[in-house]
């Protein structure tokens, strides 16, 4: 998906809201698990109840990985289910040297050779140009960077002084270098919004995919009044306050009218920013 096809579906559908797919056997419910493959079963019904609210899907790669071949199958047909009109992220946070990110670009952007071919990928950028550039070797694919998170252990090595900017404000400014606005967002965390500020003067027209809004204490206000732009420019996730808003039968209706609500939201700070 095309930076403008992106921009298109978020004034289409009045929404930023990407749905991440993070499903955890044990807190799916219990009636899936008689399916022949629950972790797609809950996947393929919050994505009817949702695809017309959300402009992303971000299923987590580790959530998957953990269940061996079983759970690779599931990821590869959950791929496979997305909405075309919804841009598609894997969230694997790879990060090795030259050769080993290029098998990695493979498996997630080679349709023939692993199964899947996302839209974009994210990526921890602790070895520079090296992790990030086999990547961005495939056209039209989007790299995802690790910049600011919502985690305790951000201040451990993201805060840290280089020079006169802090290590986040580092990373942003050298990976402008490697590609424009429409090959790279980055990743900041919802509870950083009154960082947005400062990381806009650096990244002024980049998408920013911000997790930690709803369960992680994340506020969509805060977030829209430092960090939205003219296009938008922002792609907010969400995953435990919609996946497991019930474990019940009526999950994916319950999961659907928790997504609403966000849209709503989402609807009127685009309108409170002229973007719609």
């Amino acid at each position: 998906m095309l930076r403008k096809e992106l921009i298109e579906q978020i004034k289409k559908k009045k929404s930023f809201l990407c749905v991440g797919l993070d499903p955890d056997i044990n807190k799916i419910p219990e009636f899936l698990k008689s399916y022949p493959d629950p972790i797609f079963e809950f996947n393929k019904r919050i994505i009817d109840a949702t695809k017309d609210l959300c402009v992303a899907y971000k299923p987590n790669a580790a959530f998957y990985e953990a269940y061996g071949i079983k759970g690779l199958q599931a990821l590869i047909d959950t791929y496979k289910y997305l909405p075309k009109d919804c841009l598609n992220i894997i969230d694997a946070k790879r990060g090795d040297i030259g050769n080993t990110s290029d098998k990695y670009a493979r498996a997630f952007f080679d349709e023939q050779s692993g199964g899947m071919s996302f839209d974009a990928i994210t990526i921890t950028p602790y070895m520079g140009n090296d992790s990030v550039t086999p990547y961005l070797a495939y056209e039209g694919k989007w790299v995802i960077i690790l910049a600011l998170t919502s985690s305790v252990g951000s201040k451990d090595f993201q805060y840290l002084q280089t020079g006169d900017d802090f290590l986040y404000e580092t990373v942003i400014k050298k990976a402008n270098t490697w590609a424009g606005a429409d090959r790279i967002m980055y990743v900041v965390g919802a509870t950083k919004s009154t960082e947005f500020t400062n990381i806009r003067q650096y990244a002024p027209d980049n998408f920013l995919l911000v997790p930690g809004v709803g369960a992680q204490g994340g506020s969509l206000e805060d977030v829209c009044k430092y960090g939205i732009t003219k296009d938008c420019g922002l792609l907010v996730n969400s995953s435990r306050s919609i996946l497991y808003a019930s474990n019940g039968e009526d999950f994916a209706e319950v999961a659907r009218a928790e997504a609403l609500s966000l849209q709503q939201q989402m609807q009127a700070e685009l309108e409170k920013a002229g973007v719609i």
